[in-house]
């Protein structure tokens, strides 16, 4: 998109007067050296949370300003505004979220990030180690709302945070929010996870492809009131939002596992063992 096309957001405002685009937003540049160079960071380290905004960043999606628009501009996206502020706060808050019924998503959302350590605020922390300036426009409120329900797709689909695992949410959520970045690192991923184990029968690219389109198929998470969603039962919202069972994820760990190979540790699988240059890569 152009700058001149881009000039028109910068005359959208929503009703309490947010403007959609802050005409000191500096435009998007394209910069795939800088992405590649970033997944190269992320493949020697998978936690490197930083490197993944950095390659979001040089892989702009061109659709992302209609995105935004669509929504944030909606009666729906008011009401978020108003009613959803700031999610860390509401997802970082376990004890009100421990509060609704057992079997619900708030549930399985504190199991999954106190299991992984993890939290909202952390997710936040990394944003900004990336060095991404901010600026008070809808643009920020999109970006700031798509960072903060990454973890809860990983309790949705039920994609873990091994490898695959996350090729697998990233691959889902370019299927609702299509961009570059998440194409790259899904895919691209995928092929690293082939090249470090050879030897199996874990179809690793049918389990990519399967996250895509059911990713395709949900209607998108970012457009859905996340606390009335967090009461629900889990397997409720999870069938409302046309997410299944990741058949072919499951299918890889049972493999994976059958050969002896740790799922959740690929480096140190018989195969990566054999080949150090990988390692090293």
């Amino acid at each position: 998109m152009t700058q001149n096309a881009d000039r028109q957001y910068t005359r959208m405002f929503a009703a309490d007067g947010t403007v959609l685009l802050h005409p000191d937003r500096p435009q998007a540049k394209y910069r795939p050296l800088r992405a590649v160079r970033n997944f190269q960071i992320l493949v020697r380290d998978k936690e490197d949370t930083a490197a993944v905004f950095r390659i979001f960043e040089s892989l702009p999606s061109k659709d992302l300003l209609p995105r935004v628009a669509a929504l944030a501009l909606s009666e729906r996206g008011a009401h978020l505004r108003q009613t959803e502020p700031c999610l860390p706060e509401i997802l970082d808050d376990h004890a009100a979220l421990r509060r609704t019924p057992k079997g619900s998503l708030a549930h399985a959302y504190c199991d999954f990030m106190e299991a992984e350590g993890l939290t909202a605020a952390g997710l936040v922390a990394e944003s900004d180690r990336a060095g991404r300036p901010r600026f008070p426009d809808l643009v920020e409120w999109y970006i700031n709302r798509s960072r903060d329900t990454h973890d809860m797709f990983h309790v949705l689909t039920g994609y873990g945070r091994d490898a695959l695992g996350e090729q697998c949410v990233l691959l889902f959520t370019h299927g609702q929010a299509p961009s570059q970045g998440h194409l790259l690192i899904g895919y691209a991923g995928a092929a690293n996870i082939k090249k470090m184990v050879k030897r199996t029968n874990a179809p690793v690219f049918g389990a990519v492809r399967e996250a895509h389109r059911i990713g395709k198929g949900a209607p998108p998470l970012i457009d859905q009131p996340i606390r009335q969603l967090l009461e629900r039962p889990l397997e409720d919202v999870r069938a409302a939002l046309r997410i299944p069972h990741p058949v072919l994820y499951r299918e890889c760990h049972r493999a994976w596992q059958a050969e002896g190979i740790d799922p959740y540790d690929l480096l140190s699988s018989r195969d990566a063992a054999e080949q150090p240059e990988l390692l090293a890569a």
